[in-house]
């Protein structure tokens, strides 16, 4: 299914205008074939006024429905008669077919996004018409606006429990940027663009949680190329959401929308294992530091000694260094201030 965009000149105003001139002209047929009627020799000239002017006022009324109101970044699918008619894309008052009807199954579908929190343009109404692109439903009492909206929508999608590359269980939601750029194809190629557009967006990420891990960890590969590398969800933030953007996209083609930026809104571990995970994060990183305070503690050592041979300051054998070394990696590994013990006498 191809787009076809109506080239159609912007005459709303004018048949508006000739419409409403039109129907005067038949409201005084009307009221002159009434008249006329009861003079004797003019009643066949009044009963054939009053008989235009009837038919004319009973379907008078039917080109108003071919008035449509556009505003900017908003676009009309119309069909007649069961068949794709076109798109009405540019802004303006526009009148084409009165018997086209407008087209978008999911008008009524409210997604957590921009655009749908405010109940999808809904007002009270009664009757049964087509007018200006709203279809009035007399069943329910409300007026549908079937207007595609061009513009850049925010899809904020629920957070979803996944679990990464090493099985541990994930929290995460994102948030998509996406417009439609076929109205066509959103409109006849799937059921519903939008259901079908948040169902992708849950699937996408599914998919490229599920080779990441949350931290960076071993023997892991998430690009794909046979080698370990560093990826995780945590610190390549960018790259998963830019993966998640790619997935989307290559699934939402076929219904004309367009992906601009995928960015992750919310990650963390499940609530059923953030504890220990908190109290591994934690380990780790007084391991980390552990290994930061013996390096530099031994250096501190080595230089130490060194100094003092060669200054002379001190011959040391290989007892007295083994003690020196001992008590300044104490004093320097330690978590609490030294306690020095004066020795008065001698180690022999």
């Amino acid at each position: 299914m191809e787009e076809k965009v109506l080239s159609v000149k912007r005459n709303g105003f004018k048949v508006l205008f000739l419409n409403i001139l039109a129907l005067a002209v038949f409201i005084a047929l009307f009221v002159c074939g009434i008249i006329l009627i009861d003079s004797e020799r003019a009643s066949v000239l009044g009963g054939i006024m009053l008989a235009v002017g009837a038919i004319g006022m009973f379907f008078g009324w039917i080109p108003l429905c071919g008035l449509h109101v556009m505003k900017p970044q908003e676009a009309l699918v119309l069909t007649l008669f069961g068949k794709y008619y076109g798109t009405l894309k540019n802004d303006g008052f526009y009148w084409v077919n009165p018997f086209c009807t407008s087209f978008n199954p999911a008008a009524k579908t409210k997604l957590n996004q921009s655009g749908d929190v405010n109940g999808g343009n809904k007002a009270s109404a009664s009757g049964a018409a087509v007018f200006f692109g709203a279809e009035i439903a007399a069943t329910q009492g409300t007026v549908t606006n079937n207007k595609i909206s061009l513009k850049i929508m925010t899809l904020n999608n629920s957070r979803q429990k996944i679990n990464d590359c090493l099985g541990n269980p994930v929290e995460i939601g994102i948030a998509v940027m996406w417009k439609v750029v076929d109205t066509a194809k959103a409109v006849f190629n799937v059921d519903n663009y939008k259901e079908y557009l948040s169902l992708q967006c849950d699937t996408a990420v599914r998919n490229i949680v599920r080779i990441y891990p949350y931290d960076v960890a071993e023997n892991v590969d998430t690009t794909g190329d046979g080698m370990a590398d560093e990826g995780s969800l945590r610190g390549s933030s960018e790259i998963v959401a830019e993966r998640i953007r790619q997935e989307i996209q290559q699934k939402v083609n076929e219904a004309g929308l367009e992906i601009i930026e995928a960015r992750i809104t919310y990650l963390a571990y499940a609530p059923e294992i953030a504890a220990v995970m908190l109290q591994r994060q934690q380990a780790r990183a007084i391991i980390d530091a552990r290994k930061m305070i013996v390096d530099g503690a031994v250096g501190m050592v080595e230089m130490a000694l060194d100094r003092l041979q060669k200054g002379g300051m001190v011959e040391l054998d290989d007892e007295r260094k083994a003690s020196m070394v001992s008590n300044l990696l104490v004093v320097l590994c330690g978590n609490h201030d030294a306690q020095p013990v004066v020795n008065s006498g001698t180690l022999y």
